[in-house]
Order: C-alpha cells, then sequence, then structure tokens
C-alpha cells in the first residue's frame, strides 16, 4: 500500500500543472462549502447568545422579528417609537419586575448609539445568563458621558477620556453631526460577542439634551442651545425605541404579553425572544438551505473536473500503464494507482480548503463582525464540518473509482500499440 501510495504522488507530482488547477478549483469549492456551514452556525449563536434573562421586548407594533432586529441586533430601523408613558406602564405593572427602555436612531462612525439608563447594566444579560463587565473605566454618570463596547474601542482606537461626537441618523451615512455637544469616554466594556461590543452607550437625557435644537431630524436654523446650558431644560424622553422585560414570574409571560398587545393607549407588541428567533430561522432557513446547495454543486463540479482531468490524461498515460503492466504490476494495482491519485488530490484539496478558510477568517472575521454583527472566531473543526468533509471525501473516493476502473480495463496491448 506504501508503495502505492509513493507511485500515485509521483504520478500526480509529474502532472502537478494540470491536477494543480483542478485543485485550486476544488480548495476554492472546499472552503466555500465549509465557511458557508460555519457562517451559518457562527451566525445563530451570534443570534442566540445575545440576549438572556429577558422574558418580552416590547416596541411600537410590527412584527416580532422586526422588533427583535432592530432593539437587540441593532439591525434595521424602527417603523414608529413608543410614548415613555406606555414605558411606565410596562415598569408599574404589578407582574414586571424590572424594565430597560432602549432609544436608538443616531450612531458614531458608523457603530450604533443607545441611549438607556442604570437598569440596562444591572439587567441586561447575554449567553449564560453572564452580566455586562467593564473592562476599564467606569458607568456614564454625567450628562455627556458615554460608555463603549470593545468593538467600537478597538476599532477607532478609544479609551477613557476620548472625545466624540453623535450623528443624527443610524448607520454609516448619517444626516448631521451632534458637534455642539461631544461626550467624553469613561468605560469601555468587556468583549461579549453580542451586538454590545459595537454600541456607543450614553443616557435616554443625553439623547434627549442632543435633540433640544432640532425639530423633524434637522437643527433649526438660527437656534442652538449649548452643552452648558441644556441642564435647565426638562430632559425627561418623550419616546423610546424599545424596553426590554424581566417579569417576576416567568409563568406570567403569555398573560402580560396579551395585555400588552391588547393595551388600548397605543398599539403595542409584545414579543418572546425565543419564538422570534425561531420565527427568523424559519425565514432563513430556505436562504440557508440553497446556499448549502449551491455550495454542494460547485464541490460536485470540482469533483467531476478532477475526473474529468484524470480520464483525459488516460490517453497519454497508456505506454506508462503498459509498461507498469510489463513489470510486473497487475490490473488491481493500476486501478488502485489511478483511484489513490484521485483520492489524494481530494484529501489534499479538503485539507488546503480547511486552510485556506481559516486564514480568511482571521483576515476576514473582524470585517463580518464589524459590518454584520455575527462573530465569526477561528477554531478547530466542529463535528458538522467533519461530517461534510467526510462525505466529500466519500464522494471524492466514489468518483475517483471511474478513472481507476477505465485503467483496469486497459490491456497491455493496447497500451503498447495505442489505437491512431
Amino acid at each position: 500500500m506504501s508503495y502505492a501510495l509513493t507511485l500515485a504522488a509521483r504520478s500526480a507530482w509529474n502532472r502537478r500543472l494540470t491536477l494543480g488547477m483542478t485543485l485550486i478549483a476544488f480548495v476554492l469549492s472546499v472552503a466555500l462549502l465549509v465557511g458557508i456551514e460555519r457562517v451559518r452556525t457562527d451566525a445563530r449563536d451570534t443570534f442566540s447568545r445575545s440576549v438572556s434573562g429577558t422574558d418580552l421586548v416590547v416596541g411600537a407594533r410590527a412584527s416580532a422579528v422586526q422588533l427583535m432586529l432592530y432593539a437587540v441586533f441593532r439591525i434595521g430601523d424602527a417603523t414608529n417609537n413608543m410614548r415613555w408613558d406606555s414605558f411606565r406602564m410596562l415598569e408599574n405593572h404589578p407582574q414586571v419586575a424590572w424594565a430597560v427602555p432602549l432609544s436608538l436612531g443616531d450612531s458614531h462612525r458608523g457603530f450604533p448609539v443607545l441611549g438607556t439608563n442604570a437598569g440596562y447594566f444591572e439587567h441586561f444579560r447575554y449567553g449564560e445568563s453572564r452580566a455586562l463587565v467593564l473592562a476599564a473605566g467606569r458607568r456614564n454618570k454625567a450628562l455627556f458621558e458615554a460608555v463603549i463596547g470593545a468593538e467600537v474601542a478597538e476599532r477607532l482606537g478609544y479609551g477613557e477620556g476620548a472625545r466624540i461626537v453623535l450623528n443624527h441618523g443610524a448607520g454609516e451615512v448619517s444626516l448631521a453631526a451632534h458637534d455642539d455637544k461631544p461626550f467624553a469616554v469613561v468605560g469601555i466594556l468587556e468583549r461579549t460577542g453580542t451586538p454590545v461590543d459595537r454600541t456607543v452607550h450614553v443616557s435616554l437625557e443625553a439623547i434627549e439634551a442632543i435633540h433640544l435644537d432640532w425639530q423633524g431630524g434637522a437643527r433649526i436654523p438660527g437656534f442652538s442651545i449649548p452643552a452648558e446650558f441644556v441642564s435647565k431644560f426638562n430632559l425627561a424622553p418623550k419616546q423610546v425605541t424599545a424596553a426590554l422585560v424581566g417579569l417576576k414570574n416567568r409563568s406570567a409571560v403569555f398573560a402580560v404579553q396579551r395585555q400588552v398587545n391588547g393595551y388600548p393607549d397605543e398599539p403595542l407588541l409584545a414579543a418572546l425572544p425565543g419564538v422570534a428567533l425561531d420565527d427568523l430561522w424559519q425565514i432563513v432557513g430556505v436562504a440557508e438551505k440553497t446556499l448549502l446547495a449551491i455550495s454542494a454543486m460547485v464541490v460536485a463540479v470540482g469533483l467531476t473536473g478532477l475526473v474529468a482531468v484524470i480520464l483525459a490524461g488516460l490517453g497519454e498515460r497508456r505506454r506508462e500503464l503498459a509498461i507498469l503492466r510489463a513489470v510486473g504490476a497487475r490490473p488491481r494495482d493500476i486501478f488502485a494507482l489511478l483511484t489513490l491519485e484521485g483520492l489524494f488530490v481530494t484529501v489534499l484539496g479538503a485539507v488546503l480548503g480547511l486552510l485556506m478558510l481559516a486564514v480568511a477568517t482571521v483576515a476576514l472575521g473582524p470585517l463580518v463582525e464589524l459590518r454584520y454583527g455575527v462573530a465569526i472566531q477561528p477554531r478547530v473543526v466542529s463535528l458538522e464540518e467533519l461530517q461534510w468533509l467526510g462525505m466529500v471525501v466519500g464522494v471524492g473516493l466514489a468518483a475517483s473509482l471511474v478513472p481507476g476502473y477505465r485503467a483496469y480495463r486497459l490491456s497491455l496491448a493496447d497500451g503498447l500499440m495505442p489505437r491512431t
């Protein structure tokens, strides 16, 4: 067997240019297949661990998925805000243990800005009920102070004391800057692997303060309130984007949900995070399966090309195979030689595909996390990925039997006297 492997490796090396081009295509197809599986898994993990211990997410009436996307994952925009009086109703509900207001709509250099209160740092949980922890500094106490996520600090090079300016509007393209009211960074949160890492946290009063001299999404012409005078105004929030709610007794979640959904003073929606995420997976499930099917077809094309290259080379290798037969090689040895050659390229392509994916993860993972909020971390091959690779190698072995069987049928005479 070792002799056959050595012979197969040398034979492949002699035709390295032709097989190399096929190998490159196969490496790319394997990297694509495993990469899609990894992105799919990491996306689900990132979404699932982004909020924990929250019984309800409440906002203006929309779809539950849309509410979860903008309130928890900072994706998209709210169709409408909920009134502050409605939030106070939630906060004072007899079944509610705590309620945390969320105000979104501003940004800083592409990162979302979240206005909230001290309850956010006390009650927000992620992963396995883990609390937010400061890696440096303290919580924001003064009006124009901010606590930033780990990704914001790393990408923008911010530390304690950094001065930042918020922008009106979400996303990288914002309408205008609140440059007359800068904020000081007083705290940096430890990395969580959730949208918290990409968020700038300020107080609800700060959100009101920077919009005192704004109306209809634009600065009031000829009117400006300096930062030192904003405290003289009423900075109590008039509306918020959404609220995270924790109940005293989780068995009452459906009763509270019905009460909120039927609230007569304002159309609201109370979404259960787990149910909303299940709905989200059902929506994107078709896309996931489609991407996996496309990547599997790419792998199949790569294997087909490999078989075609080996079969096409048989006509040129008939004399070589005939010489091997003449020096004592049996038909089954020729069969093994061609089969092992295809299997060798398949296994090598799978290994190189994994290495290529690892390099791409290190190089592009931070960019994907920054732009899309999906944390893709370098790691060892998972069981699911091994199953995919096993299927690829198995199909590659089956495909390699075709040229092996063709070579097996070649006779010694046919090899010494090729047909013209």
